[in-house]
């Protein structure tokens, strides 16, 4: 083996350690991360906790929260949507504090009839306050196989991937008078629920309720976030995770051509003008 060869896969090891230092990683297991807070027995934990079900029927949905709470870190899910005549299904996967001033990060997955594309509604709320919606359809069928869903939180940015690939960063913009979640911890949900009078068309296209059961499916998460026992200087470099070049171009890509609203460019919804961020950050 050559001497540069050597070099480089100690040097690839060490950033592995370094790389896991820096991190408390919760993965895996829905008995011990999450709680079913409702639906009965709608919501269900299979496979020695490595799946999870929630379920919709006419009489009511279910949903589940995390065990733990989260302040900064990445939040990865894997899910498979509500297949066939999802029309009026909403499938909430977020981050939440509590209270009239809550942070709020959230993945909502609207249901639309059989063969037209999902919605993907993005929102982030800080001190209460949201209105920030960016949606998007998918460059996939999300009922077909499971794709993770991402977040990533840190001081300086929220970011939402799929399946690695970021659909939308929401930048710290403090400095100019914008909120930004930064003390709140939050805890994971998720939910499955009625919400035909706006989830579809505006409401125009009901649940068909002889499709029910409506199921979603959940496996593979993972939570990495900042160790309360790593140094300062490892805790800045996770902090201050940003796109790459590569993360630009796919963020362009999924924008230009996936993207279906963007509050930043309805002049009508804010006639008085757009909120400051609009003005300053290029990807929202």
């Amino acid at each position: 083996m050559s001497t540069t060869s050597s070099s480089l896969q100690i040097s690839l090891l060490l950033s592995l350690f370094i790389f896991t230092s820096l991190v408390t990683l919760s993965a895996g297991n829905f008995y011990q991360n999450f709680d079913i807070t409702w639906g009965d027995n709608r919501a269900k934990i299979l496979d020695g906790g490595q799946l999870l079900t929630l379920s919709l029927d006419e009489a009511s949905g279910s949903g589940f929260q995390s065990k733990n709470e989260y302040l900064f870190g990445r939040i990865d899910m894997q899910i498979k949507l509500v297949a066939g005549n999802s029309a009026g299904t909403v499938t909430a996967y977020y981050l939440s504090s509590q209270g009239p001033t809550h942070d709020e990060i959230d993945f909502e997955f609207l249901g639309n009839l059989s063969g037209d594309p999902y919605i993907v509604h993005t929102n982030v709320f800080s001190q209460g306050k949201g209105n920030r919606e960016q949606q998007f359809h998918l460059w996939f069928d999300p009922t077909k196989a499971f794709h993770t869903y991402s977040i990533v939180w840190n001081t300086q940015r929220i970011m939402f991937l799929v399946d690695n690939i970021p659909i939308r960063v929401f930048n710290n913009l403090e400095s100019i008078g914008v909120p930004f979640p930064k003390s709140q911890p939050m805890r994971i949900y998720s939910s499955l629920w009625n919400a035909d009078d706006w989830a579809t068309r505006g409401g125009l296209v009901k649940i068909d309720w002889t499709k029910a059961p409506f199921t979603a499916s959940y496996r593979n998460f993972k939570a990495s976030t900042v160790s309360t026992s790593t140094n300062s200087l490892q805790a800045s470099e996770l902090q201050d995770q940003a796109l790459g070049a590569t993360g630009r171009n796919r963020i362009r890509w999924v924008q230009k051509k996936y993207m279906v609203y963007n509050y930043c460019t309805d002049f009508k919804r804010f006639p008085e003008g757009l909120p400051s961020e609009c003005k300053r950050s290029r990807f929202l």
